[in-house]
């Protein structure tokens, strides 16, 4: 497994900082029933521009460079919108 006890903490930091943004709804975290060290994030924000904001800062891109390092692979993202 890849070392929870680092991988969550930063999974939550993540998210707390998400959280303090502009445009900031709520996030969910996931694991997958078939594989625990797989992972889904739903986080939803009131426009993709809110997000597009939080995703290029540098502040996500720090903590996200340090899951991606533990996990020995980049994460992978992609923006949906409601039907």
């Amino acid at each position: 497994m890849h070392h929870p006890e680092e991988l969550l903490p930063l999974m939550a930091q993540l998210s707390e900082r998400a959280k303090q943004q502009d445009g900031y709804i709520s996030t969910e975290t996931l694991q997958s029933a078939d594989n625990p060290e797989e992972y889904l994030v739903v986080s939803k924000w009131e426009t993709a521009e809110n997000w597009n904001n939080w995703f290029a800062s540098k502040e996500r891109r720090d903590i996200q460079g340090k899951i991606d390092s533990l996990i020995g692979e980049r994460t992978f993202y992609e923006i949906f919108n409601p039907l």
